[in-house]
């Protein structure tokens, strides 16, 4: 079954072209990572499938809902899509409880008996349980990432996405936030990462993507995309991201 559909999809700002031609197909259960340089137009992509940038052109549809449709109602459909950002969001006058609550008690009109019971729930998945009564400032910044992690997962959503979740993060918490997405791809969650930490990408992948200038330059299984690139824009890539590490 297909969750999320991409077709001829193009992006603009005045006239700077983001995205040009993005055919793309994303399975229920399947993981796939989209890596490349910056300005490639990897986060502009992920912003268009949860439609928080309008397309220019073409269709995107989750959930069989064209979210891509001038008439389409986007805050029903962004029910089913949960998104992490880099940076984490949270509202810091709330404590991780009612961060955590918020949407799905306004948005779904649970009682403040389920949240609780779906908040401490989720604070357990993720290992914050003792953390439930905190304030984001409290927290340090991995643990406020694996809070919006839980709070996009509040909504149940059918799809993940991920927008280089780690990039704002100190190298010493990098791994207990890829530890927690690590988790939702052995629940089989359908998930979209955009990461630039390529031994994670290669190890949780089923499908990397390789996106420059705005386009798919290469597709593929990671093993084939990490050990055997067929474009010279990739192996480009690789290289210099290898040599970096």
């Amino acid at each position: 079954m297909i969750k999320v559909k991409i077709e001829g999809l193009n992006k603009s700002f005045n006239d700077l072209v983001v995205l040009r031609d993005i055919n793309l197909t994303v399975k229920s259960g399947e993981v796939v990572c989209i890596i490349g340089p910056s300005g490639s137009g990897k986060s502009t992509l992920l912003r268009c499938v949860n439609a928080l940038e309008p397309v220019t052109s073409g269709t995107v549809i989750v959930d069989d809902i064209e979210i891509s449709h001038p008439n389409c109602d986007v805050n029903a459909a962004r029910r089913n899509i949960g998104m992490v950002f880099q940076s984490f969001n949270l509202f810091s006058h709330l404590t991780v409880r009612r961060n955590i609550a918020l949407a799905p008690m306004d948005l779904k009109k649970i009682s403040i008996e389920e949240a609780d019971e779906l908040v401490e729930r989720l604070l357990q998945r993720v290992g914050l349980i003792e953390k439930i009564d905190n304030f984001p400032r409290q927290l340090s910044g991995g643990q406020q990432q694996r809070v919006a992690i839980a709070r996009a997962l509040a909504m149940q959503p059918d799809v993940m996405l991920f927008d280089e979740p780690t990039s704002a993060l100190d190298p010493e918490m990098v791994g207990e936030v890829l530890a927690v997405i690590q988790q939702l791809v052995a629940d089989g969650m359908t998930m979209m990462i955009v990461t630039h930490e390529m031994a994670f990408c290669r190890e949780v992948a089923d499908r990397v993507i390789f996106m420059a200038d705005g386009v798919i330059v290469e597709e593929g299984a990671p093993e084939q995309v990490f050990t055997k690139p067929k474009s010279p824009r990739t192996q480009d890539f690789l290289r210099r991201v290898s040599h970096t590490a």
